[in-house]
């Protein structure tokens, strides 16, 4: 009866007149973001944190952010169809089959697959946040300063083991995060630490700067660099519905990939991409007729693009419930959340109920609002294709700076921006993936905090962490999946997701 009470209270703050405004501005924005390749959900989420400052309402700011990145993978696979060049990570497999259903003729109905498997795969992944949410708020709720460090650890040693390349860059990046969250003030004796004597950042690193700087500014750096005429082979996208063949075949890889991206998605590191490559491998293991994969099968579309939505949406769960990013888009989330002044972790379900689930129903209809819209919105998503990109990173920069500026009119913040967006290059072209690094920056505090907390608690013993059951386990969970991943099997499977990903 309260999951029902619950969802009554998320309908009525979902459907006020302002947020149904910022949800459909969210999924519009992110299927544009979706579509255009080389910009991306992260690096337009954090570009727009300024802008959730000044809404002021941070239910209406959560739910444009979340729209955001839902509606981006959406728009992902679009670009991946029509152009082969996927606009998301994720739908980097898409474009396997996809971009050869085009080329035979297919376009409408690999972009009508794509959309209404990803509407199912993001519909029942939301039930699933409304189900196992509130259990798990309780459980958490019995957490802590020992446990929550020990689950910091697990959510960072995952970020490690799912990152792209080489697992000692990926911790490199992590450390690298942990010590930039380190800059400022001493959280429980507020002595200035780290601050090379520069005033401004006796309140710490600008989180804003950070992530605007390490995903906006070096990823239109990287587009610069790698510019080049964007051809679309479909000017007119005819036959949007799917046959009735398509419907039977593409039934039980939307189901599969639901179900496997329900399940990974809630991962910290990269849950979607993971999950789509997952859900790929494992349609080309069951067909009846794997030579068709790689040459058209519809099956390569229905299954990964329903395993990358489903995981974008359980991804919420470990953010909502523990206040634990299970990647850097929803690391930016709980940014925006501190911005607002809310204090991520279990506790907002029960002190911002009207939030809680006003952001699950908006997944609900925002959901209704893509598959409503981007059907017939295809042959505008086809012209942008062909606006250059030197043409769109002008206003983009400017937009950022302007927001940047905006949230503390510190003109330090601007230079903070180029030097993180320098380093994020940098970092890029040494194949360092940035994501460790913003999770560690933003799980620092807190992880420093627990870690203290905890070892005040017990008088300086550490074992307080392998003798309250809980810590110990969730410790366990994180050892054993480092083990795992250094396995060598293990290991060079990795690298050939990550490779064929690339490629």
């Amino acid at each position: 009866m309260d999951l029902f009470s619950n969802l009554a209270l998320g309908f009525m703050t979902a459907s006020t007149l302002a947020n149904l405004g910022f949800c459909l501005i969210g999924v519009l924005l992110g299927t544009l973001i979706g579509v255009l390749p080389g910009i991306g959900a992260t690096a337009t989420i954090a570009m727009l944190l300024p802008v959730t400052f000044q809404i002021g309402d941070p239910v209406s700011s959560l739910i444009m952010l979340a729209g955001i990145y839902y509606g981006a993978q959406y728009g992902g696979s679009t670009t991946a169809i029509l152009i082969n060049m996927p606009g998301e990570s994720s739908s980097a497999v898409t474009a396997i089959d996809g971009y050869q259903m085009a080329r035979n003729g297919r376009a409408g109905a690999a972009l009508a697959t794509a959309a209404l498997g990803s509407f199912f795969a993001g519909t029942v992944a939301t039930f699933l946040v409304a189900i196992f949410a509130p259990p798990l708020t309780r459980i958490a709720l019995e957490f802590g300063a020992a446990e929550y460090f020990s689950l910091m650890v697990v959510g960072l040693v995952s970020s490690i083991a799912l990152a792209h390349g080489s697992i000692v860059k990926a911790l490199a990046m992590v450390v690298l995060g942990l010590l930039l969250g380190l800059v400022g003030s001493d959280i429980f004796e507020g002595t200035p630490r780290f601050t090379l004597g520069i005033r401004e950042f006796s309140d710490g690193l600008n989180f804003v700067a950070v992530a605007v700087g390490v995903f906006g500014v070096a990823e239109i750096l990287r587009n610069l660099e790698n510019e080049h005429d964007r051809s679309v082979m479909i000017r007119k996208v005819t036959g949007l519905m799917p046959t009735r063949e398509d419907f039977r075949r593409m039934t039980a890889p939307v189901l599969r990939g639901t179900a496997l991206g329900s399940a990974l998605g809630i991962l910290p590191g990269g849950g979607s991409i993971l999950a789509s490559f997952a859900s790929y491998t494992l349609e080309k293991r069951v067909a009846k007729n794997p030579e068709e994969f790689g040459k058209g099968a519809i099956e390569g579309v229905a299954g990964p693009e329903s395993a990358n939505n489903a995981a974008a949406q359980t991804s919420f769960i470990p953010m909502l419930t523990l206040g634990i990013p299970a990647n850097p888009v929803m690391a930016l989330m709980i940014g925006a959340m501190i911005i607002q002044g809310i204090v991520p972790g279990p506790d907002v379900a029960a002190e911002r109920p009207a939030l809680f689930w006003g952001l699950i129903v908006s997944m609900w209809i925002g959901n209704l609002m893509l598959i409503v819209l981007n059907l017939p919105l295809i042959g505008l998503w086809v012209k942008l294709l062909t606006v250059p990109y030197t043409v769109l990173f002008p206003a983009i920069m400017a937009f950022s700076a302007i927001g940047v500026y905006s949230v503390k009119s510190s003109a330090f913040d601007l230079y903070a921006v180029a030097f993180f967006g320098l380093l994020g290059y940098v970092l890029a072209k040494l194949r360092c993936e940035p994501a460790p690094l913003l999770l560690g920056f933003v799980l620092g505090p807190l992880f420093e905090e627990n870690l203290r907390r905890a070892m005040i608690l017990s008088r300086g013993d550490p074992s307080i962490f392998v003798t309250r059951p809980i810590s110990a386990g969730l410790l366990a969970v994180a050892a054993l999946i480092l083990v795992v991943v250094l396995l060598p099997a293990v290991r060079k499977k990795r690298e050939e997701v990550f490779v064929e990903e690339d490629a």
